[in-house]
């Protein structure tokens, strides 16, 4: 029996998912017109408006042509006549949600949105215009609709701007890994509650009530941007996704470490996806890797202070088991598998301990919990001063990061596969080249090659996580010649090829994740990220076949445009949690940068992240807490 070599397509991505709206009131009812992009499926949705503080809505089960829809209309305005009939409010893409302070309840609508990229056919989508509509009738509404501090929730509400960092998609599930989306069949509710749907609680009641997500959109947010580049007269599309978690959510210095339930702040997965710049509905190579940050998962704080730029770190000692450190980690596999690679990017010596603190006390952590683990799945704990190192003009950081990243991404693997599109969920559940181990995982089956492993840094790595401080320095990993040679092997025997060669080739998987953090987790761990995309990004296009060698030049104009991206996703992320844009000295000096320019950069940053968290934090705080 001949193997499939790609995957048969589905019907348009843009089938059975609403994706334009037309709002209409009359006194007693908001009526909401939902149709498909083609124009082939028209819905309805009631709100009553009499009711002064609950949310009674209605979902009419009849799916309508235009012709029919319109008839109804009609119906409805002439039914209403006797109370102004039936007028048209708004046109919108989606429902964020629906809130209720002290008073009524409120509306949350995008009204105008943009296009920013697609995957495989499904497209992207950004706000460019929202409105927040209050629900009842202005001559039900009570006298609470008006108070002082119902105007109060309701500016702190619309100062997290939806129209900055937040995106969402009709038809793919933006909120999800794409390896994960193609193997996973999940739908609906489950999706809006996962860690990276910002709306959850806003969509709550109406999902909940319909049993459905027809009429919502899931926000995600963080970071998206999608590029054409080249690469040996080939043209690839490049997507670096960046998802912001929304538990243990909030700013710099109001959240710091981790809580009891294992969330950590600052927690951000980011994703870079590759893929052929082939026409639509042609069969399409796809790769991507996912890699995540997040704070040191330790209950430490730092005091907001308007006389201290650096306040001191405080180290709470009321997890002596480091049982928060353990769900944190165990939240981890659970989500990426292993192994689970730490990269610590924080001080190694300080004139007055502070960064110090933190890193015996992490590395303490990771030797107690690789205790009660089995030696497979130990967490591989990397310490490498990033500061130190940058500061010797000798050392190339980016070069010595490059092959931490390589010996990371030869534990995790990527993820690649031929598809069709336009993609849809659970794709891959039930092809040949996938089985199930004795735990019930999905794995590649035998016939597919592995990733090769770097024998001897691996073996340097569990020496160092059984030694007696539990902490390992790669600074003696980053100079040997032999093991650089293994680190950069190739991702499969014989996976080039001509990109037009639609011969089988098995999927690969990547399984783990790289964990990078600093004290921040922005400035000097977007750097390491970087480092990290650039050493995946030739693993990809050779996956793909567009180039020979698994490996990029770093002073390639390739290098540099992805330095760029990763230079405006830590910018966006810096913004977002410290209040700045990144501190990016190493970029700057990559780029030739003047020095003089750059120090004056770095310092008017630092004062304005200063001012931002010492002066608007706590404002910014009460609007994500709301």
């Amino acid at each position: 029996m001949e193997q499939r070599t790609w995957i048969e397509p589905e019907p348009g991505p843009n089938s059975g998912y609403l994706q334009k709206f037309r709002l209409y009131e009359t006194r007693a009812n908001f009526y909401i017109i939902g149709r498909d992009k083609n124009r082939t499926c028209w819905r309805l949705l009631k709100i009553d408006r009499l009711e002064p503080s609950d949310l009674n809505i209605l979902e009419d089960s009849t799916i309508y042509s235009e012709i029919e829809c319109c008839d109804l209309l009609k119906r409805i305005n002439e039914g209403n006549k006797s109370t102004g009939g039936l007028k048209f409010v708004t046109t919108c893409y989606g429902i964020v949600g629906f809130i209720k302070f002290l008073g009524p309840y409120y509306m949350l609508l995008i009204t105008k949105r943009r296009k920013i990229g697609a995957i495989c056919g499904h497209t992207i989508y950004a706000i460019t215009k929202s409105e927040m509509i209050p629900i009842p009738h202005s001559t039900v509404r009570s006298n609470m609709a008006y108070s002082k501090n119902e105007n109060r929730y309701k500016k702190l509400l619309c100062t997290v701007d939806l129209t900055k960092d937040f995106f969402f998609s009709y038809s793919y599930h933006v909120m999800r890994s794409l390896q994960r989306n193609l193997r996973e069949n999940e739908t609906g509710q489950s999706l809006y509650e996962t860690m990276f749907v910002w709306n959850e609680f806003l969509t709550h009641g109406i999902r909940n009530h319909l049993k459905n997500t027809l009429w919502t959109v899931a926000l995600v947010y963080g970071f998206f941007k999608q590029v054409k580049l080249s690469v040996s007269g080939r043209d690839f599309k490049l997507t670096l996704i960046a998802r912001r978690s929304r538990h243990y959510a909030g700013t710099r210095y109001l959240k710091r470490g981790v809580n009891e339930k294992g969330r950590v702040a600052n927690d951000v997965e980011t994703e870079q996806i590759v893929f052929e710049d082939v026409p639509e509905g042609c069969p399409v190579q796809i790769s991507s890797v996912v890699q995540n940050r997040g704070s040191i998962p330790l209950f430490w704080s730092q005091e907001t202070s308007r006389l201290n730029i650096k306040p001191d770190i405080i180290l709470s000692k009321k997890d002596v088991n480091y049982q928060a450190t353990r769900l944190h980690f165990e939240n981890l596999v659970k989500r990426y598998g292993n192994p689970i690679i730490i990269l610590n990017l924080i001080k190694t010596r300080e004139k007055k301990p502070r960064e110090t603190i933190l890193r015996a006390e992490f590395a303490n952590a990771i030797k107690l919990i690789n205790k009660d683990l089995a030696e497979e799945n130990h967490l591989k704990f990397l310490h490498w001063d990033l500061n130190k190192h940058s500061r010797n003009k000798a050392t190339n950081v980016l070069v010595l990061l490059g092959k931490v990243a390589a010996y990371a991404l030869n534990l995790t693997g990527i993820f690649y596969v031929q598809v069709t599109p336009p993609l849809r969920p659970g794709l891959l559940l039930n092809e040949p080249f996938f089985e199930k181990n004795v735990c019930g995982e999905w794995s590649l089956n035998s016939s597919c090659n592995k990733i090769e492993d770097a024998d001897n840094l691996e073996k340097d790595i569990s020496n160092c996580s059984s030694n007696s401080s539990g902490d390992c320095s790669v600074k003696n990993l980053s100079y040997r010649n032999e093991d650089v040679d293994i680190l950069e092997s190739e991702v499969r025997n014989g996976s080039s090829g001509a990109i037009r060669n639609f011969s089988f080739k098995p999927p690969m998987f990547q399984k783990g994740v790289l964990r990078t953090n600093c004290i921040d987790c922005l400035d000097r761990t977007n750097v390491a990220q970087y480092a990290y995309g650039l050493v995946a990004l030739g693993h990809q296009l050779h996956a793909l076949g567009l180039i020979d060698v698994p490996q990029i030049d770093l002073d390639s104009t390739l290098a540099d445009d992805l330095m760029k991206f990763y230079e405006t996703m830590g910018d966006t992320l810096a913004l977002q949690y410290g209040g700045s844009a990144a501190h990016n000295k190493i970029f700057s000096e990559r780029r030739g940068q003047w020095r003089a320019a750059t120090q004056s950069q770095e310092f008017f940053r630092t004062l304005q992240r200063y001012y931002s968290n010492a002066y608007m934090d706590a404002e910014k705080q009460d609007a994500i807490n709301v």
